[in-house]
């Protein structure tokens, strides 16, 4: 009887037909084979533009003085807020970001002063001050777009300036001859502003006599003689004839220039010894080990020109050199506006994703941008500018980012990288490696090092476009 049925297959019981292997299997010989290898790869490399291009001056000294002509115009800075459900309310300590406040010690004074501002909800489309009125509050926005409405030569509305988070207005009333606002504010989104009537800060300033020797010194330095960059003026004399009395002038210093100490970024590479001396062919593992430790290194130390708080280019643009766009998206108009700006702009620096936002809207307009080739590639463009990806400038909420502009370099004015050579164990321009010895667990420990920082010349060196819309439409 047939142990199989009609299909082949083994009938129940029957034995299956077991075929001897008659060669090596492709596992088995791979043990003895000789592979070909790629070096270690790594995901988290990427361009790094910014070192690549940034001028790098030697700090031999370890610190760099920034030295400028006075100034006694007071920046601007931003207010920060504390959100709870939906009240929102000061942090009393960033008051000094107002100009008036700028450099105030006195934190009880403050914190009364905070406590004092009442929250106000406004939608698009209302208008919070007109202009020709009495400067009556001082807001603080708190969340939201409030555009500053102009009047142009021949009576038609024009935006001069758009306001966001952070900012401030109505501290001008202490400038002002007539009290007045030079400008109307209109809300270009829904948000909320904490407000403060004057006569509430007044009767606080009435009885703090430290809050008014520090009006007096801010109203000293704004009644000063200055430029329209708020330097000391340089008193000069043209188109004169004859025996005209020419006057005196000198160039003015500030007594307390800023410094830039190195910054440091450090990991302890460690290697076992087996490893480095039984596992090195065909390709070294420490040689391996240190590239990746210093890639990742040099990914850390871009991230730190961009966003420290001490040195970081984000962080330290100046209020005046920080506009917002003017619908969202990051259009040819905010790009045009940005680069008027400053003088001799050398690079864009943005997110990938911004500069896709910014691709979109050329495509919008039928507009296609330029290109540039820098270092033998060929990089976006726009008005002649490269356009750098930074994959540091972070997103904010998943839908805002930052696109930075800059002019770079010590002869330019601008914004120069700071480094060191020549440290002991140098391994790359201000990179060191340093062997710290075997422990009692046969493990090879290596310091690796990195010091850099970045100063910003003169303010107008960087400029900021804020609260990039990224998000497709």
């Amino acid at each position: 009887m047939s142990t199989e049925t009609n299909a082949g297959i083994p009938a129940p019981g029957a034995q299956p037909d077991i075929r001897q292997q008659q060669s090596l299997s492709t596992a088995g010989a791979r043990n003895l084979a000789t592979t070909t290898k790629s070096a270690p790869q790594m995901q988290g490399i990427s361009p790094r533009w910014l070192l690549r291009t940034l001028p790098w001056v030697q700090v031999s000294g370890g610190t760099y003085r920034v030295n400028r002509r006075l100034r006694h115009k007071v920046g601007r800075g931003r207010v920060s807020f504390v959100k709870t459900g939906s009240e929102v309310r000061i942090v009393p300590q960033t008051l000094a970001e107002v100009p008036v406040l700028r450099g105030y010690e006195d934190e009880a004074v403050l914190e009364e002063l905070a406590g004092r501002f009442v929250q106000r909800q406004f939608q698009a489309g209302d208008v919070l001050v007109t202009a020709g009125t009495p400067i009556s509050e001082v807001f603080l926005i708190a969340h939201g777009k409030l555009e500053r409405l102009g009047t142009g030569k021949y009576g038609e509305e024009t935006v001069v300036g758009t306001l966001a988070d952070g900012d401030h207005l109505g501290d001008e009333a202490l400038q002002e001859e007539d009290g007045s606002w030079p400008y109307t504010v209109r809300a270009a989104t829904a948000g909320t502003v904490m407000v403060l009537a004057w006569p509430s800060f007044q009767e606080l300033h009435d009885r703090s006599e430290s809050l008014q020797l520090q009006i007096m010194e801010y109203l000293n330095g704004f009644q000063q003689a200055q430029n329209k960059h708020g330097e000391a003026a340089i008193d000069l004399s043209a188109g004169h004839q004859g025996e005209y009395e020419l006057p005196g002038a000198f160039v003015d210093y500030e007594l307390k220039p800023r410094e830039y100490e190195l910054s440091v970024a450090q990991t302890i590479l460690k290697v076992h010894t087996r490893v480095a001396d039984l596992y090195n062919k065909p390709m070294n593992q420490t040689e391996h080990q240190l590239r990746l430790t210093i890639e990742a290194l040099r990914e850390r130390q871009e991230h730190e020109l961009i966003n420290n708080p001490e040195f970081g280019l984000l962080e330290n643009a100046e209020y005046d050199q920080r506009i917002q766009t003017h619908s969202g998206p990051p259009t040819p108009d905010d790009m045009d506006e940005l680069l008027s700006r400053r003088r001799s702009t050398k690079m864009f620096l943005a997110h990938p994703k911004a500069i896709a936002a910014f691709g979109r809207e050329c495509n919008k307009r039928g507009l296609y941008p330029g290109t540039v080739e820098v270092e033998g590639k060929q990089v976006s463009a726009w008005r002649g500018v490269p356009i750098f990806p930074c994959n540091k400038i972070p997103i904010v909420g998943g839908s805002t980012s930052s696109i930075l502009a800059m002019r770079v370099g010590e002869d330019n004015q601008g914004v120069v990288g700071l480094h060191q050579t020549g440290i002991p164990d140098e391994y790359q321009p201000s990179l060191s490696v340093r062997f710290m010895g075997i422990d009692e667990k046969a493990i090879i420990s290596y310091l690796v090092s990195a010091y850099y920082s970045a100063a910003i010349l003169v303010p107008d060196a960087v400029g900021v476009l804020e609260n990039v819309d990224i998000a497709q439409r």
